[in-house]
């Protein structure tokens, strides 16, 4: 009997030993992703210091990009990450739920796993891909066919006119946002796709049992029980149109002024990352590209903290 406890004794001190090591290490991994992004945080702040302190709060609202006169502005970048996420979202979302709703309620049981699957292989093209697809493709597409048609229909309207005048070059804004929707698609739709299909059958079944129609099922019941898991998907859309980089520099014109037309070429802060970085002379230069880099992470921090407040409040409600 007491060799019965020595043996426990010992498994228990064992198993506290491995139990309090495993904490330990997971919470070393958790504290080394706070250090890695502590010192990417630092990193770009000390590289953007120079121009923060030469051009002061002015830097975020001056569109001149003049590096032979050394005068930088990021509000041309800044109007040009917000513009193409913001078409990208206004075209990517209501597919994607179109698409995650048809795989998850109509969809016909051969066609469900192609489909689907095909969706997946999109989020594995890379973006470079994109960028020369949209480049030699859907630019010259778009120049022909839809950009005419908008200019020919809405051009000369009051306030909305605005949005579409000039002529259509086939690069600029809109062709950008187009080919950030294309990206973001499969990654809301799988994600809207999986959380569709968390909802428990016994709710559908009974909204169809007292006479519901597919919509009234599909906005009653499966969103208001998914509404957490859509709007995560959403944000992480959000998150990868904001930070794109080389598809965006292919198709969007990586012109530093700011256009009432989205038909207009334009830039983001990604594009003028990428295109300008490797060429940039001098430390004023150099220190923008660092304040434009620190800015993209200011505002992806934003949108991120954004989102996790939206989904703490709904999970309240629902809890409510």
């Amino acid at each position: 009997m007491i060799h019965i406890d020595v043996n426990i004794a010992g498994w228990a001190r064992r198993h506290n030993f491995l139990d309090a090591l495993f904490r330990a290490g997971t919470a070393g991994f958790a504290i080394v992703v706070l250090l890695l992004l502590g010192a990417v945080l630092l990193a770009l702040v000390r590289g953007a210091w120079p121009a923060l302190a030469q051009f002061g709060a002015g830097f975020l609202v001056t569109e001149a990009w003049n590096p032979v006169k050394d005068r930088f502005g990021a509000l041309a970048p800044i109007y040009g990450t917000l513009t193409t996420a913001a078409i990208a979202m206004l075209v990517g979302v209501p597919i994607s739920f179109g698409i995650a709703v048809f795989l998850t309620e109509t969809c016909p049981p051969w066609l469900k796993r192609p489909l689907g699957i095909a969706i997946e292989l999109l989020a594995g093209i890379p973006s470079i891909i994109y960028g020369i697809w949209g480049l030699f493709i859907f630019a010259p597409f778009l120049q022909s066919t839809l950009q005419p048609f908008l200019i020919a229909t809405h051009g000369e309207l009051p306030w909305i006119g605005e949005l579409f005048a000039g002529p259509p070059f086939g690069i600029g804004v809109l062709t950008a946002g187009l080919v950030l929707a294309i990206m973001v698609l499969p990654f809301i739709t799988s994600i809207m796709r999986d959380v569709f299909e968390t909802v428990p059958p016994m709710l559908r079944e009974s909204a169809y049992g007292v006479g519901a129609t597919t919509w009234e099922v599909v906005w009653n019941v499966v969103l208001p029980y998914t509404r957490a898991g859509v709007v995560g998907g959403v944000m992480l859309g959000l998150g990868r149109a904001l930070g794109e980089t080389m598809a965006v520099t292919f198709v969007i014109g990586n012109a530093h002024r700011i256009s009432a037309s989205v038909l207009a070429p334009g830039t983001t802060i990604s594009a003028t990352l990428a295109n300008e970085f490797t060429e940039a002379i001098g430390e004023l230069y150099i220190s923008s590209l660092f304040a434009l880099g620190l800015i993209l992470f200011a505002i992806t921090f934003i949108v991120l903290a954004l989102a996790r407040l939206m989904l703490a409040r709904l999970k309240r409600q629902a809890g409510s």
